[in-house]
């Protein structure tokens, strides 16, 4: 007799291994493989409640962060889908605000995987399917879909009509499959942008933000600029927005850094557009939560590691996030910075260590644990001593403490580098 309950279905470690091995032996960034899962699976991205999509280079996941805690602030509820994760994969779905169930994972995976049928196609463009289909299931308020790489060929871009766009700051990255300048990086990026939708624009430079007027006009996109239909910025230890529609004083976000008060400015600019409760702007300050982004550890095996040491965990890995860690350590109370560093091979690990020399000038430099495309730990020291750094290969982010507590009892760490990374170092630190 074949049973149909969860309890006989693979655990949902077993088939995202699974998984893997379907990925295309040439990527073509296309939706076509999407459009065909999704339409097998009875097009889910159809059935889900109104959609913000946010795409950018740095800050989508924080402004993510403040949108929900705001939607969560005034009792409404929404499905967040976000990459990647840091310790498990089912932080990458959330359902009506809490992390998806193994079994409700397990099961819309084994769903996916029956209907695809074998057939190439990428992880993220099946887990995202899959991700689309827990939401369809669960009742919500709001959607909130970060794109993975790009925007315009990203898998989360199959919706025809989402409620609002979202475009955070663009810079470099990703350069391999995006484009190796700032114009090209942007027409991927405002790919999100559609016909009739307004769309949130956070700070861009100039080259971006035209590449993004061009495309909006195109569509007869509504936009509010940064800078031009809204502004935000710290005044006396508080967070001022202003737009047409008046004046906020709010407490700072929680999120420490001052690119933080960008985003939370974008946030604030989006619920303003989507007109949500007063209620929720204060909410989206004071309850976010983001780890791995210029979060101080206070406790655990490291932190116990690290006696007197402050350790700060950043998985930022591009030069507008190097800019933005320098300029947060800037702020910080004086002490002496050491960095602990591991970062992939497809990032530009020059550019990021000059954006952070000057806050820091000694580094331990670790390969990245589990990744292939890792940096050897020689690899980042030849780069670091590059810089100006002084420079010193370490074994492991366990290794690197336990020499930094010996050597500089009183500095602070600051572990960063690679999302990959950080989300090793939340999981020995548990």
């Amino acid at each position: 007799m074949v049973k149909n309950s969860l309890m006989s279905l693979p655990k949902s470690d077993a088939i995202l291994d699974r998984l893997l091995s379907l990925h295309p032996k040439i990527i073509d960034l296309s939706l076509d493989r999407v459009f065909r899962l999704l339409t097998k699976l009875g097009n889910p991205e159809q059935k889900l409640p109104q959609v913000i999509h946010i795409a950018g280079t740095n800050g989508k996941g924080s402004t993510q962060a403040m949108l929900r805690a705001g939607i969560e602030g005034f009792g409404a509820s929404a499905h967040a889908y976000i990459s990647p994760h840091l310790t498990k994969f089912h932080e990458r779905i959330r359902v009506a605000g809490s992390l998806i169930s193994e079994n409700a994972l397990t099961e819309v995976l084994n769903e996916c995987e029956l209907e695809n049928a074998g057939n190439p196609i990428t992880y993220f463009e099946i887990t995202t399917c899959a991700a689309f289909l827990a939401f369809s299931r669960a009742k919500a308020d709001y959607t909130l879909l970060e794109v993975g790489l790009g925007g315009r060929l990203d898998a989360t871009n199959v919706l025809k009509k989402p409620k609002l766009t979202i475009l955070t700051p663009i810079s470099l990255d990703h350069v391999q499959f995006l484009g190796n300048n700032i114009q090209q990086i942007a027409y991927e990026k405002a790919g999100i942008i559609k016909e009739g939708v307004p769309c949130i624009v956070g700070p861009q430079n100039i080259q971006a933000l035209s590449v993004i007027k061009t495309r909006a006009n195109e569509l007869s996109s509504p936009l509010k600029i940064y800078g031009q239909h809204w502004d935000v910025y710290k005044k006396n230890k508080r967070l001022i927005f202003e737009d047409e529609v008046g004046s906020l004083e709010l407490p700072l976000p929680k999120l420490i850094g001052a690119h933080q008060v960008n985003n939370a400015g974008v946030a604030i600019a989006a619920m303003r557009e989507l007109r949500i409760s007063n209620s929720a702007y204060k909410a989206s300050m004071e309850n976010v939560y983001w780890p791995a982004r210029m979060q101080r550890l206070k406790n655990g095996p490291l932190v116990d590691l690290a006696r007197e040491l402050e350790v700060w965990l950043d998985g930022g890995h591009n030069l507008a996030a190097g800019m933005a860690i320098s300029d947060t350590l800037e702020q910080l109370p004086h002490k002496q910075n050491i960095l602990i560093c591991g970062m992939l091979k497809t990032k530009d690990v020059m550019g990021y260590l000059k954006s952070l020399y000057g806050q820091a000038n000694i580094l331990y430099g670790i390969t990245v644990p589990g990744e292939e495309g890792t940096n050897s730990s020689q690899d980042m020291i030849d780069v670091a001593n590059a810089v100006g750094f002084s420079a010193v290969k370490a074994n492991n982010v366990m290794d690197a403490i336990q020499r930094i507590a010996k050597s500089y009892p009183k500095g602070r760490i600051l572990i960063c580098g690679s999302l990959y990374l950080a989300g090793t170092v939340l999981q020995n630190n548990s």
